[in-house]
Order: structure tokens, then sequence, then C-alpha cells
């Protein structure tokens, strides 16, 4: 028996100043799916010859096998927030963290077609993550600790896309084989969903859930996309975060590897070092907007920062630069792409904020859904059949900067909604 009087009763709505423990508690087990979440949608850089050679495929093949991820990830962004609002996360996350344990374990099994399905199921549950962990941050802290919960929520997701590249490339190479990971990762995460059942109070009493049709609560999206501004947010954030989900965590190691030729091990240890800046540029970043009262300034610099530590690790001469250091700053101007979630928040109205979080989840990913396979295929061409070496990621890379380029264009003309932006407009 797992009720209890926290499951029976509808928890009471905390006051702005009352910390929730049941929510704050399943809150952090949120975050710890997080980490898993983010560990699995990195760990496949870390085995792409392993995985090309379990599914006869070769690195073109896995890659677009791997992005199968962001477009489950991207749809399901939409049903997660609008389901949050009807249903409640008892109802909602749980579910969401068992698709991805059931995602892990059908990809170990090693053929294409259950890797297909599992990759898809991971993208789909794993988009209860960060919108998940937001929701039970709204409940479970008041509204002076939400910003730090919420940074804390995207450091810890961070934290796992660097361990699935730094922490799996070791394990797989030396103490488990690679499908054990995967078997061993899902049924960690379904021990968390269990976990996450029990500690989550239940929020929603019934009526809400029989109130109007189910496609009444994709009603407040009306507002979010009829909005012109949420989508040059998730245009911006959208392009901001390609070089990380495509660059670093697909071909990164490849780049590494193949294009300048340094060790399998070191090539590890240097693509985690962008996700590690992430958790450093997150809530640099963040606080940085706080403080100074505007997003965009903010939002400017960490881009500009990207451009130039990227063009830097394309194109910039062996031993120029640290080999550690510019896939750290690549990471830390990379936070900047979370700030667009704080605006899309602010240029839409207080009853649907929840959606909004949703919209940008979903334009972010398509991003990243339609732009993997086609990295993929401009690499090929590049290439004319022949070897990816450094010529052929310094002429695909040029598109990753061009891309960031265009997003400081388009943060252009973002509506200032910081403090001392609107206090001035």
């Amino acid at each position: 028996m797992m009720s209890s009087n926290v499951a029976r009763t509808p928890a009471p709505a905390p006051s702005s100043e009352t910390v929730h423990i049941g929510f704050v508690m399943a809150w952090s087990l949120c975050v710890a799916f997080y980490f898993m979440q983010y560990a699995l949608r990195s760990a496949p850089s870390v085995m792409m010859p392993e995985l090309s050679a379990a599914f006869a495929r070769d690195l073109i093949g896995v890659s677009a096998l791997v992005g199968l991820y962001y477009y489950s990830y991207s749809l399901f962004s939409i049903v997660v927030g609008a389901a949050l609002d009807r249903l409640g996360g008892k109802a909602v996350i749980p579910g969401g963290i068992v698709l991805v344990a059931a995602g892990a374990i059908l990809f170990g099994l090693g053929r294409v077609e259950t890797a297909q399905i599992g990759r898809l199921l991971q993208g789909a549950g794993s988009a209860c993550g960060f919108i998940g962990a937001t929701y039970l941050a709204t409940r479970g802290f008041p509204p002076r600790y939400l910003a730090t919960a919420i940074g804390f929520t995207q450091c810890f997701g961070m934290l796992g896309g660097a361990a699935g590249q730094f922490a799996v490339g070791r394990l797989i190479h030396g103490v488990i084989s690679w499908q054990q990971f995967w078997w061993m990762s899902g049924l960690g995460i379904f021990v968390i969903a269990i976990l996450v059942l029990i500690a989550t109070p239940k929020d929603h009493d019934g009526t809400t859930a029989s109130q109007g049709s189910w496609l009444a609560m994709f009603a407040p999206y009306k507002e979010v996309l009829a909005n012109p501004q949420s989508y040059l947010c998730g245009f911006c954030a959208g392009l901001l975060f390609v070089p990380t989900t495509i660059g670093d965590m697909i071909w990164g190691i490849p780049f590494l590897h193949d294009g300048l030729h340094v060790s399998y091990a070191v090539a590890v240890n240097r693509a985690s070092m962008v996700p590690l800046g992430w958790v450093i540029g997150c809530p640099l970043l963040g606080y940085l907007a706080d403080r100074l009262g505007r997003r965009k300034p903010v939002l400017l610099g960490g881009a500009l920062l990207m451009l130039v530590s990227c063009a830097g690790i394309f194109f910039l001469p062996a031993g120029v630069a640290p080999p550690y250091l510019l896939g750290l700053l690549l990471g830390i101007g990379s936070g900047a792409a979370m700030l667009p979630y704080t605006v899309i928040k602010e240029v839409n109205s207080d009853s649907v904020k929840g959606s909004a979080t949703g919209a940008i989840n979903f334009l972010v990913f398509v991003f990243s859904a339609c732009l993997t396979p086609q990295y993929g295929k401009l690499l090929a061409h590049i290439a004319r059949g022949g070897a990816m070496d450094l010529a052929v990621f310094r002429a695909a890379g040029a598109w990753l900067v061009g891309g960031i380029a265009l997003a400081m264009v388009l943060a252009f003309f973002l509506r200032e909604t910081g403090p001392r932006g609107r206090a001035t407009g």
C-alpha cells in the first residue's frame, strides 16, 4: 500500500512565504531524475563506435537514430505543460519517468527497432524533467527562492550532461558494457519514478480534469503562440542550444578524436567541459540578469562568449589555447540560452506561464530535432565519401558559428523585460 494522508487529500495552497516540504521533497527527486535523463541524452556521444557496430550503421546513421530523442521531447513538452496544469504533478510526472526507464532498457537491447522506440520514449518522458521540476518548485518554494531553485535544477541537469560523457565514457570502457549501462540506468530511473509517486502531494482534487474537453487544456497556448515575442524567444534559445546539443553532445567527441587526432579518453574529457561550463554559466548569467535588472545585455554577452569560443574551437591552430579552456567557456556562455526562458514568461500574462515554458521547450527542441540529421548530412556532403577530417568539421562548424550570430541578431528584437528595462521603457 503506497497511499498516505498526503496522497489522499489535496495539499493546501502554501502562502507566499511557506516552504511546502512535500513538494520540496518531490522536487529534489525530480531533480535527480533530471540529472539522469540529461546523462542519457549525452551518453551516446561516448559510445558512437559501439553503437555503430551494434546497429550496423555509420556515424551519420547513428546520429540520426540518437536524434529521435528531440522529436518526441519537443512534442511532449507541449503535452506535459498542459497536462500538469490539468491533472497535477502526482498524476503526470511519475508516468513520464517510467517512459524514460522503459526507453533506456529498450535502447540497451542492441537492435535498431527497439533502439528507435527506446529513444523516442526517452525523449517523451524527459519532457517531465525540467517542466516537472519547475512545476514542483513553484509549489514548494516561496517566490523569493524560486529562481534559485530553478537555477539549481538546471545546474543539476548540466552535471548529468557532463557525467553522461566523462563518467559514462570511463564506465563502458573498462567496468561495464554499453548495454549494461542502459539497463542499469533504466532500473535506477524506475526506482526514482516510484519515489516521486510516493513523495508528491496530491494537488488536484479531480474536478479540474472533469471540466471541459481535453482539447481545452491546450487553450493557454493560443495566447502564447499568438505573441511574436514567444517565437523570438524560442528561435533565439533554439539556435543557442544547437552548439551543445548537436555540436558537443553528438559530434564533439568525433570532432576531437577524428578531426584533432586526440586520444579517445582525452576527447571524452574535453567534450565534457561544455556541459560542465553550463553548470557555471546558467546560475551566473541568471544572477547577472537579476542583478542588472536587464535581460538583453546578459543574453548578448553570453552569446558573444559562445561565438568567440566556438570559433576558436573550430578555427584556432592546435596549441594556441589551453585544450580544456575553450570548451568550458563555450559552456559558460551557453548559459545565455536559458535567459529566453525567463523572457517568454515575462512577455506573456501570468495565467499562461506554465504553457509558456512548454512552448519554448517545444520550439527549442524542434530546432534540435530538425537540425540533428541535417548536420550529419552536411558533414557527409562536405566529406563526399571521404574521411571526416579537420577540414570537414571546420566547414560544418562554420554553420554552428553562424547560428550563434543569427541568435544575437534575433536577441536585439526581444523586448527588455528586466525590472530596470521596464522602468525606463
